[in-house]
């Protein structure tokens, strides 16, 4: 039998070796056998108890240092482009160590929050101390939530702000970082579930008191993961920024441009101008100009501005705060076409014919100088004759012939048929205090469809000519509705007594049929809303499939690079294609197309969900206080679980839960999209008007409970529900055939087990 060797020779092994580090690879590498085996593992035991060594499995280590294979949380990025990561089962007393990532050509691309299996080497270096190689991507980050912490006598609970996640979350006393009770927390899960299946968290950030009504906004920028700070490197590049010159531009400064924006916008990014055509094969014809911010004059490919406008995806509006996609001296500031002001542009000049059709244009890198910064309703006031003094001097220059180039528009667009949906929009509006003064539904003038269909023309010039020079781009792509989202809106298209066409090449001109049929009618609403749920989610793509919602062949985002990335891929890609400049579209820009469309289509649908999710919160907000006042309503969806309604006072949207519609038990069929009451036969369907009565509103989540207390003229019972199936169904022979039908189901369903 050797020798046992002493502690010191034990460490110094382990350290050398840290892949052959269990008990029995160390009595090998020491030639122990035997009776001496117990010794040494009473060594092993002392040297953890000393901590020296700590147990992991059937292996030790030095606690002091990361084993040879870890797993790894991508954290950031340095100037150079390396990628850093922190250890995620560190145990050391030290300060954590930092690991830069080795990158291999095979590996997959990492950013911030990924989670990977990595073999690590230990460096001497200053700025980290490990090199890590990928082995794999371990799946995705640890779940986190938003919600209420509630104090305990160890540790606490978390109640979640989501009104899709009921489960509470359990904090140990240590995993608390000090939060108090009622704040509003950030956490992430932390180990298994404990005993009651409750999931474990450790609290990451406190964000103060969750009723203060500004802090709805920020509820939802944390809830969706929206970066809302700028790094410092992207605030001091943009801050080096200075306004462009008239160099390699055409100068635009005299071209009566002016902005045309809403009363509380916070940035121009567009302007525009129109002039009869004064070209003879032209007769009746107008020249319509669109200048947009050159913003990729400032945010270069590669850059850093250039990594966080692409990390961000598009700017997020809330309406007491903008999550901006780029600084504010960039966007509210240079790239911003003030009033008065010279700021670099790219512009495209279209012609179209007397009946608004598209007969050529032009693209030119420009300097343009607004006229006049203005809102669409002083300038929709100027047209109809009561002019404001801003607006006095403008009305025969630049009004009027913006209005007559509209009219050729809406002419072509009316033969083109795009989706014309009536959906009004709701705006909150908030006091200096941060509370909801009122709940309005924005007006709809001319001068929004003006701007409108000069902003879609302008993004059409933009795919034709990158498409005819054959330059990569990304297109706003909008495929047609699959069959089965359709044949949904055939059901709520015949209970409301229409048709959809059905067995052709379905058109926009179709829905639009069925539109106009339900237009002022009771079901206007309900229909609306079918067709837009039907709808497929426009995304952006690198190859062209279309835009069947505004019946284009060809469609690219063009108009707004200050507050979306993929028109200023669009920009940079028009640059590369004139030879304006070597700030164009980079080899890199072309190399990621797919992952950026992937990436930036993601990022536009978080920022609509945290929108939508603001507004209901600050709905439940204004509400909170008229519980138990009766509202006028419309069915607006039917689920398992109750039915929705909007209300018309507010167009807020408030579940009716199934113990809330009555004594007797409504069946849900998922078919007709409709409940049916086992008692009386009862249908409660999509469309139906409804008296209801707010019974809570929940402002942290944003859920408003609703009591049914009539329906279509018929008064509601309400009370306990009677128990499921008992009785028969005297009033309907329709209601008893189908709670045989489902009984029958619920027989089978049960012998197949």
């Amino acid at each position: 039998m050797s020798k046992l060797p002493t502690k010191p020779e034990i460490l110094q092994w382990i350290t050398d070796n840290p892949s052959l580090t269990s008990k029995r690879d160390i009595a090998k590498a020491f030639g122990i056998k035997g009776a001496a085996r117990i010794d040494l593992k009473r060594m092993l035991k002392e040297l953890e108890a000393e901590g020296h060594l700590q147990k992991r499995k059937n292996t030790y280590r030095d606690p002091g240092k990361l084993p040879p294979v870890s797993i790894l949380q991508v954290n950031d990025q340095t100037p150079d482009g390396e990628l850093l990561a922190r250890p995620l089962e560190w145990h050391g007393d030290g300060a954590e160590p930092v690991v830069m990532l080795i990158p291999r050509a095979s590996d997959p691309a990492l950013g911030p929050g990924d989670r990977i299996l990595a073999r690590l080497q230990e460096v001497q270096g200053d700025a980290h101390q490990y090199e890590a190689r990928l082995i794999r991507r371990i799946g995705t980050n640890p779940r986190k939530v938003l919600g209420v912490f509630r104090k305990r006598a160890e540790g606490g609970r978390i109640l979640p702000i989501d009104k899709g996640d009921g489960k509470e979350w359990v904090v140990a006393a240590g995993a608390t970082a000090g939060a108090k009770d009622g704040e509003l927390v950030e956490a992430e899960q932390a180990g298994p579930k404990d005993r009651m299946g409750l999931p474990r968290a450790r609290i990451l950030d406190r964000l103060g008191d969750p009723t203060a009504p500004k802090a709805v906004s920020l509820i939802a920028i944390h809830q969706h993961g929206i970066p809302d700070d700028f790094p410092d490197d992207v605030i001091e590049e943009a801050d080096t920024k200075k306004p462009a010159g008239l160099k390699g531009r055409e100068d635009l400064r005299e071209m009566p441009l002016v902005t045309i924006d809403p009363a509380d916008a916070r940035d121009h990014d567009d302007a525009v101008w129109a002039h009869e055509d004064d070209d003879p094969k032209n007769e009746g014809g107008y020249v319509v100009w669109v200048a947009i911010a050159d913003v990729a004059h400032y945010v270069t490919s590669g850059s850093a501005l250039d990594a966080e406008a692409r990390k961000r995806g598009n700017s997020s509006y809330f309406p007491d705060r903008v999550v901006p996609m780029l600084p504010d001296r960039l966007s509210g500031d240079l790239c911003s076409l003030h009033e008065g002001v010279p700021r670099a542009c790219i512009a495209v000049r279209m012609q179209i014919n007397a009946h608004g059709e598209k007969i050529g244009h032009r693209f030119v890198r420009g300097l343009m100088r607004s006229a006049a910064s203005l809102n669409y309703r002083e300038v929709q006031e100027a047209r109809d004759g009561a002019p404001n003094e801003k607006c006095a001097s403008l009305v025969d220059s630049v009004v009027a012939p913006l209005y007559a180039a509209h009219a050729a528009l809406s002419e072509a667009r009316k033969r083109r048929q795009p989706l014309d949906l009536d959906l009004p929009e709701r705006k909150v509006v908030l006091g200096d205090d941060g509370k909801v003064l009122s709940v309005n539904f924005a007006d709809r003038l001319d001068a929004h469809r003006l701007i409108e269909d000069m902003m879609v023309l302008a993004n059409v010039a933009a795919a034709e000519t990158l498409i005819a020079k054959k330059s990569p781009l990304l297109f706003r792509v909008h495929e047609e509705p699959p069959p089965e989202k359709l044949d949904t809106l055939r059901d709520v298209a015949e209970a409301a007594g229409l048709t959809l066409a059905k067995g052709q090449v379905l058109k926009t001109s179709h829905i639009n049929q069925l539109l106009t049929g339900a237009a002022g009618t009771d079901h206007s609403e309900v229909v609306n809303l079918a067709t837009l749920r039907a709808m497929t989610q426009a995304y952006y793509a690198p190859s062209n499939f279309g835009h069947f919602g505004l019946a284009l062949q060809a469609y690219a985002h063009f108009t707004s690079p200050i507050r979306r990335y993929a028109d200023l891929i669009v920009h940079r890609a028009l640059i590369s294609a004139h030879g304006w400049g070597d700030d164009g579209l980079s080899k890199a820009d072309e190399e990621r197309l797919q992952g950026t469309a992937e990436h930036i289509s993601e990022t536009e649908r978080r920022s609509m969900t945290a929108e939508r999710d603001t507004n209901d919160r600050y709905l439940a907000a204004f509400l909170s206080e008229r519980v138990g006042e009766e509202f006028k309503g419309r069915i607006s969806g039917i689920a398992k679980f109750g039915a929705f309604v909007r209300l018309d006072e507010t167009g807020a949207d408030g579940l009716i839960p199934m113990r809330a519609l009555g004594r007797e038990y409504f069946r849900f069929d998922r078919n007709s999209a409709t409940l049916m009451g086992e008692d009386t036969g009862t249908i409660i369907g999509l469309g139906q008007r409804v008296i209801v009565r707010l019974a809570e509103a929940a402002p942290v989540t944003g859920g408003l409970a609703l009591d049914l207390v009539r329906l279509e003229g018929q008064s509601v019972v309400p009370g306990p529900k009677r128990g499921r199936g008992k009785g028969p169904a005297p009033k309907r022979k329709m209601a008893r055939d189908k709670k045989k039908s489902t009984k029958a189901k619920r027989t089978v369903s049960r012998k197949r087990r």
